[in-house]
């Protein structure tokens, strides 16, 4: 065989000692690939061993899922955005504190019908008005707002649901609308866990029928629907004509659908949860003495960053989010800089982690309203909320990295899409009939200032993902 010269490439047909050099290479790759296994191995033990190395204690755990995978070569792949939980080890061993009394607030209740109601059929968030609002937002110790389930509005759960409810006080909830998830069972829940929580999966009709005509789902004896571990509660009547904004009633409405829960978990419908809900309340909740707990936005910190994202990425209407901004600017929103209390203006709200107390309860109620008057975004009006509570509720945003260590994210089964995410302006809603019948109406209803003269602050997109 003719071998080719030292401009050759290397492989078959090199000289003999570039050969003999080139196969050297294999093996020192394999060598380092070994050393690289074993270093990692040895610190994954001594992490698992060592007392001093607690906060590590998640990579020892399956519900951590933090251990970066070697890649074929032994090196480290590209890394995740997650890190460790410093969970307890044990669930069993969790002491379950005395809950958190009452101290602002310490009575609330709640408005079900408006006078509205009698000329118009009546709206699952009502007919709030501008006074009611900024009146809402006055802490005193007895208080009566909107909070949604307004009298005859939808909403409506089988009786046997709401029998099985009323024993639910430590709750992981969930939810599915518009067929766009299917249930993801939760791993690592410990026996007491999974004999302390309710599991309960809110779905619509058009939902449950693409569950049931997917995955087995048992009927017990008293009639209750289940797959696996979840507890599958029907919601008849859908309270508004979006499905985005319908899933935000089980998401930030829990304490109204399952008035009994002392604490809950919400995690969307489209993650697996991967970290015993007792090791999270204590973690999030109890360790720190918070009522409310939910992880930092991966990319944004601004509201107005945030409404610049989803303009751009046109998940709804453009002059709406507009709009939106322009009231709570007026109004004293500021953009979010470091000076400010919180870590972050913007949640990452697909897991929302609470003690309900009367506070965390009214927050919950406060922001639900902003998600009724307004767009369905509700991560610019999380933000809002807490800025007009001011210290009233004591929040912990932790890192996303945690965040993105307490699940699995699946795919939607498909990807929602709405006429009016597309519009451009306000004439173009109204012309083709875009503007939604039950929700958003505080958009459509005169705002008592002028706001022509209010421009919104310039944007500094920190991201790629912005």
């Amino acid at each position: 065989m003719a071998r080719r010269g030292k401009g050759g490439g290397g492989g078959a047909g090199v000289g003999d000692a570039a050969w003999r050099r080139g196969s050297a290479r294999p093996r020192l790759l394999l060598v380092s690939a070994v050393a690289w296994a074993l270093l990692l191995l040895a610190f994954h033990l001594w992490s698992c061993a060592s007392p001093s190395a607690y906060f590590l204690s998640a990579l020892c755990r399956k519900d951590g899922e933090v251990v970066r995978a070697l890649d074929p070569m032994g090196t480290p792949s590209k890394p995740l955005h997650r890190c460790s939980i410093p969970v307890a080890d044990d669930p069993d061993a969790v002491v379950i504190p005395k809950r958190t009394p009452n101290a602002i607030v310490k009575n609330l209740s709640y408005i079900t019908v408006d006078k509205r109601d009698k000329d118009s059929p009546p709206l699952f968030g009502g007919r709030q008005t501008w006074k009611q609002r900024e009146e809402s937002f006055k802490l005193n110790a007895t208080m009566k707002v909107h909070c949604g389930f307004m009298k005859n509005s939808g909403a409506d759960m089988d009786a046997v649901d709401v029998e099985y409810i009323q024993k639910c006080k430590f709750v992981v909830a969930s939810g599915i609308f518009d067929g766009y998830d299917a249930p993801h069972q939760p791993s690592n829940i410990s026996l007491r866990s999974q004999k302390l929580f309710c599991f309960l999966m809110v779905v619509d009709e058009v939902s449950f029928d693409f569950i049931e005509q997917n995955v087995t789902v048992k009927v017990d004896s008293a009639g209750g629907k289940w797959v696996g571990i979840w507890r599958l509660v029907t919601l008849h009547r859908p309270p508004f004509d979006e499905p985005r904004r319908n899933g935000k009633v089980p998401k930030i409405l829990t304490h109204r659908l399952f008035p009994q829960a002392w604490y809950s978990i919400w995690i969307d419908g489209k993650m697996e949860l991967m970290v015993d809900p007792l090791l999270i309340l204590e973690r999030y909740l109890w360790r720190g003495k918070y009522t409310f707990a939910v992880a930092v936005h991966k990319h944004h910190r601004s509201i107005y960053e945030e409404g610049d994202a989803i303009k751009r990425r046109k998940r709804y209407a453009r002059p709406l989010v507009d709009l939106q901004m322009k009231i709570y600017y007026h109004e004293g929103m500021e953009p979010w800089d470091e000076t400010k209390r919180m870590p972050s203006d913007i949640p990452e709200g697909a897991v929302l982690i609470r003690e309900h107390t009367t506070i965390t309860d009214l927050f919950s109620c406060l922001w639900f309203n902003e998600v009724n008057l307004f767009t369905p975004r509700d991560q610019l009006s999380f933000g809002y909320v807490a800025h007009r509570l001011g210290d009233a509720l004591k929040f912990f945003m932790f890192p996303n990295c945690e965040y993105n260590s307490l699940f699995i994210l699946h795919r939607h089964t498909r990807e929602h899409s709405s006429k009016v995410e597309w519009a451009k302006t306000i004439d173009e809603i109204l012309k083709k009939g875009l503007k939604e019948s039950r929700g958003g109406l505080g958009l459509w209803t005169p705002y008592p200032a002028d706001l022509s003269s209010v421009e919104l602050p310039a944007v500094k997109r920190t991201s790629q993902a912005s």
